[in-house]
């Protein structure tokens, strides 16, 4: 049975791997480094190491073992205790055993299990593809420092070239404040122009305005008054159209009435929690009992009077 495979296999995915009854490897995540010396970047990581305390069976690598050889969970603990022997004896004649992938492992003088793991895996799932890489130094030039230095020993001189071009940039700035200062002159007086040509335009304006304002005759017609006869809906006696339990359904109903001529409206709710709907209300029993009939003949047969104070 190759162990040290399965406890590879498990290491992507746990932190603590044990062997029962002889240690445990453990992992830490460690973050990408940079070697300073040698201008390495290395990418994350897990670092291993070992501890001979941990010994108890947690079940994690019987577990592993017994499910990839298709065999029981005791079995698999025996193959484990049989390995864990062998191991032990070859480490008590001095022999360095070497986990593949995983580190070396001997006994010191003390008797005590010495772990050198090794870095061909990384055992980190998300620096998957990730290696480490070398870049040459980045020699930085500081040009500053030697200028300053050299200022401070070597003289600045004007040279023939020099004088030459400072003359032309005295002639080209005493051009460019005579071109400013007649700008001036000229933006002023075109500003005092224009200025005189709006005020003439306005005080013309006006006059004609004033001279269209006394010519204009206004013949204001009265419109036609207009008489709004609002019928009010009163009376104790009122005939239902119909009651519902969603007040929406009582508005499309009154709205619908109304279309067809009626005097609809809403009473309110009744003790039932539903919203009544009337095609009218009267204040003559008589009157609304001889539309009642009208109604039940030629509208619904279902509409009812009721009598009833409203608020």
């Amino acid at each position: 049975m190759q162990l040290e495979i399965y406890i590879s296999d498990l290491l992507y995915r746990y932190e603590c791997v044990t062997i029962p009854g002889f240690g445990a490897f453990l992992t830490q995540n460690v973050s990408a480094t940079v070697d300073v010396a040698s201008n390495t970047f290395h990418a994350p990581k897990k670092v291993l190491s070992f501890n001979e305390q941990i010994q108890k069976n947690d079940g994690l690598l019987a577990n592993y073992i017994a499910e990839v050889e298709k065999i029981p969970f005791e079995i698999a603990n025996k193959k484990i205790e049989k390995r864990v022997r062998l191991i032990k004896s070859y480490l008590t004649q001095g022999e360095t055993l070497t986990f593949k992938n995983i580190g070396d492992i001997v006994f010191n003088k003390e008797g005590k299990i010495l772990f050198e793991p090794t870095y061909q895996l990384n055992y980190l799932p998300d620096a998957f593809g990730l290696s480490q890489f070398s870049t040459p130094e980045i020699a930085r030039e500081v040009y500053k420092k030697e200028v300053e230095k050299i200022e401070k020993v070597i003289p600045i001189a004007i040279t023939p070239e020099k004088r030459e071009a400072k003359s032309y940039l005295k002639y080209a700035a005493v051009a460019l404040i005579a071109l400013t200062l007649g700008g001036f002159g000229a933006s002023k007086y075109y500003v005092d122009q224009v200025e005189t040509h709006n005020q003439l335009a306005q005080e013309e304006a006006t006059k004609q305005l004033d001279s269209k304002i006394q010519q204009a005759t206004f013949n204001l017609n009265p419109l036609p008054a207009v008489t709004l006869n609002v019928t009010k809906q009163t009376g104790n006696y009122h005939i239902i159209a119909g009651a519902f339990r969603i007040e929406e359904n009582c508005d499309k109903k009154v709205k619908e009435l109304k279309n067809e001529g009626f005097s609809a409206r809403k009473i309110g709710v009744n003790r039932y929690g539903l919203h009544q709907v009337v095609y009218a209300s009267y204040e003559d029993r008589l009157e609304a009992l001889k539309a009642l009939r009208n109604i039940k003949n030629t509208h619904n047969s279902d509409a009812w009077l009721l009598t009833k104070q409203l608020d």
